[in-house]
């Protein structure tokens, strides 16, 4: 009955400009072989949407498209800042559902059929672990968590984190007193936790941005040095002022990295760090100590940046034309047997600063330079790989751009799921760039929309709306998913309501 009223509404045009995302043709993509040095994947010329200022719009919710060609498996996702996560089957029905106190930000299914969650808000924010019967089995609470965390093999769990540094701490490390206010500068760092209790953990890893910067302002401090030398390093000046003048919307917010992923077999950490338009990859390795240094761990770098991609101004080895990322999100090694395997997979959200204006998202899967446990790069030059090996984009462009959130994932049958955060819109491309799934969250606020209702707007951002169906990501989960196997995945009813 859900199809049938959505493709009643997709006949009668209701849809929203806002919302569709993805409805056109996939503009370039590519198959598992890079594309020739001499046809470089093109980057269409971004143009500001146009400018309007709607309240709301009548649109149909749920399941919108389910072609065979979709890959089969149950999604997770929740609403931005809701207390409810959903698993829900391919033609959009409940199988599954998990009510939480607090705010979830971020929703994750672990392989023994746990859910971990984020949360956020208040003494609440942090990251709580519950059984298959609802049992909270594990709340950790930790008031610097923010954006994501990443459940490990042994059990403990990785949690992205962000510190403060005051302004006089700021200053004696090299950052110009013309980029730092009274509040000070806030910095990533990333702790493993180990469960010791149903609301302690002990903190076994430790990696913090803090201890690897480098700087050629100030002489006297003790960080000063050629930034082109050290890629390895980041440049605690770049992109300050940009920050501080408010083009990141948050004066003391520099960093925002906001994903963190792990590859087992290299133990190495993948970091999407926003605001500087990079993807770091960091050794996991290292012992606490080694971490905040140089030396040791598997790769003999310590905690420095053993690869970084997307930007190569950040450390002196290219120009704004080199920028290839842009407010990224939700950064990841594609995992063994996947198509692409290896390769990294992130949802390239377009941009809003001065000097990159960017009014659309793509997807983009390109190759690290893989030397071992090291990454290939020629000195003075910027890490390749020079292109991606796979890109989506829509047609127009800007039908699909979703400034914040959003997510990307690789599937069992080489289709990608894209999560469009700030239109609450999933879809499942093929490598061709064909949609073959579709579905538009029905939850906006804690209770579900009914169809028919007119979706309310959240915000106006460059000219675009965006909805209050917003979500972080959603996650598929493949029916031999070992997770689902202690679940009851009898399908109920849609979440979206009906008269």
């Amino acid at each position: 009955m859900s199809a049938c009223f959505m493709r009643r509404y997709v006949r009668l045009g209701l849809f929203a400009t806002a919302l569709i995302v993805a409805m056109g043709l996939c503009i370039a993509c590519a198959n598992a072989a890079p594309p020739p040095a001499a046809t470089p994947i093109p980057i269409p010329t971004a143009t500001p949407p146009p400018a309007t200022d709607p309240e709301f719009a009548i649109t149909p919710v749920g399941l919108i498209l389910n072609e065979p060609e979709s890959s089969p498996g149950y999604t997770l996702f929740n609403w931005h800042i809701g207390n409810r996560v959903y698993l829900i089957d391919n033609v959009g029905r409940v199988v599954h559902s998990w009510d939480l106190t607090g705010k979830v930000k971020l929703a994750k299914l672990s392989a023994n059929g746990d859910l971990l969650a984020g949360l956020g808000g208040g003494n609440q924010r942090g990251v709580r672990i519950i059984a298959p019967d609802g049992t909270v089995k594990w709340n950790y609470r930790l008031q610097d968590w923010h954006h994501d965390f990443q459940p490990m093999p042994d059990g403990n769990v990785l949690i992205l984190a962000r510190e403060r540094k005051t302004a006089q701490e700021a200053l004696a490390a090299g950052i110009d007193p013309a980029c730092v206010d009274e509040m000070g500068v806030d910095f990533d760092y990333i702790v493993e936790v180990r469960p010791t209790g149903p609301a302690e953990g002990e903190v076994v890893w430790r990696w913090s941005a803090w201890d690897h910067l480098i700087q050629d302002f100030d002489p006297s401090k003790a960080n000063y040095g050629v930034v082109a030398e050290h890629p390895e390093l980041i440049d605690v000046n770049f992109r300050q002022c940009e920050k501080l003048q408010g083009d990141f919307r948050n004066p003391l917010d520099w960093i925002h990295a906001n994903s963190i992923d792990y590859h087992p077999e290299r133990d190495q950490l993948l970091i999407s760090a926003r605001n500087l338009g990079e993807v770091w990859v960091i050794d996991h390795s290292t012992t606490r100590e080694e971490a905040a240094g140089r030396a040791g761990g598997r790769a003999g770098q310590g905690g420095g940046l053993l690869y970084r991609w997307g930007n190569p101004r950040a450390y002196r080895a290219g120009t704004a034309a080199d920028q290839r990322l842009f407010w990224s999100h939700d950064a990841q090694w594609i995992e063994p047997g996947m198509p692409g395997a290896g390769n990294i997979l992130i949802f390239n959200n377009g941009a809003e600063y001065e000097d990159a204006r960017r009014y659309y998202s793509s997807i983009e899967e390109f190759t690290p330079p893989v030397d071992g446990l090291n990454y290939r790069r020629e000195p003075g030059s910027a890490y390749g790989p020079a292109e991606p090996v796979w890109r989506y984009i829509a047609d127009p462009p800007g039908s699909f751009y979703s400034p914040r959130l959003s997510g990307v994932q690789r599937l069992p049958n080489g289709n990608t799921l894209i999560s469009s955060g700030f239109t609450g819109v999933f879809f499942e491309v093929t490598a061709a760039g064909e949609i073959v799934w579709q579905y538009i969250s029905p939850v906006a606020g804690d209770t579900p929309l009914r169809q028919g209702d007119p979706m309310p707007i959240f915000i106006m951002l460059e000219g675009v709306p965006h909805w209050e169906n917003r979500v972080n990501r959603a996650i598929r989960y493949a029916p031999d998913y070992p997770g689902l196997r202690a679940l009851d995945l009898t399908p109920g009813d849609p979440i979206e309501l009906y008269e």
